[in-house]
């Protein structure tokens, strides 16, 4: 009798036990997943982008035998700002000759590399907005400042020496903007405020007259010359005629 109570006893606690324990589990409803962290920007290495996305083989050299490169890598992978470069063709070298480069001390050309980025990431239409609050600071800090102007969407870029544009979009993609220039950027704060004017550009040449005569004269001068032929085209057929006549008048006599 006792060993019946003890069986039941368990029978009757087991499923006691069972729907305190369903109770107390938590719901496969009440879990809310945790949200994904949103992804990072994309690594945009700036060596192999100017390597191979345009004849920028010069500006490449000059940012990495001056570490510039660094500084530039940096800002863009390592802050929130990002950065936006501007990278002058290797056509722009070249024509460069006056003022030359060679002449630059290593932290003036440090410098003046500094002076073709800013510490931020601009898109082509944030251009407008930016050209209502030049002059902008670059990279190369203090006066080492770009105005920019606006054209409908066209981006020009003056630096007192330098009046060039953005010519294309190499790379613009948050956090890194890099645009293709025409002329390299001479910073006033290297060359000086005494900047030789522009040159005038040269007047079209004066096509005149081969002759000084009037027309009319011309056309008088040609139809006395063509009356003169003539004349004398009457003259000889005149000739001609009295030669015949007297020939046939011979030929009659002799009959």
């Amino acid at each position: 009798m006792k060993a019946l109570l003890v069986v039941f006893g368990v029978l009757f606690c087991f499923p006691l036990a069972n729907a305190k324990t369903a109770a107390l589990a938590p719901s496969p409803d009440s879990f809310s997943p945790t949200p994904a962290p949103a992804p990072g920007p994309d690594y945009v290495n700036l060596t192999d982008l100017l390597s191979v996305a345009g004849p920028f083989h010069k500006f490449l050299n000059y940012l990495v035998s001056t570490k510039v490169i660094d500084t530039f890598q940096n800002q863009a992978n390592n802050t929130e700002e990002g950065i936006t470069i501007f990278v002058p063709k290797d056509g722009a070298f070249s024509f460069q000759k006056n003022p030359s480069l060679a002449n630059l001390t290593d932290d003036q050309l440090k410098s003046l590399l500094l002076f073709h980025g800013l510490p931020h990431y601009y898109t082509l239409a944030d251009f407008a907005q930016l050209s209502q609050s030049s002059p902008v600071s670059t990279f190369a800090g203090g006066s080492y400042s770009i105005n920019f102007t606006d054209d409908s969407g066209t981006v020009h870029l003056s630096s007192g020496w330098t009046h060039t544009k953005i010519s294309s979009s190499v790379h613009s993609t948050d956090p890194v903007a890099v645009y293709q220039i025409n002329r390299v950027l001479l910073p006033e704060a290297i060359y000086g405020t005494d900047i030789p004017p522009t040159p005038a550009p040269a007047p079209a040449p004066d096509i005149s007259p081969t002759a000084d005569t009037p027309s009319g004269t011309t056309e008088a001068a040609g139809s006395t010359a063509s009356s003169s032929k003539n004349n004398a085209s009457s003259e000889l057929i005149g000739l001609r005629n009295k030669w015949l006549l007297g020939a046939f008048v011979g030929l009659l006599l002799l009959i």
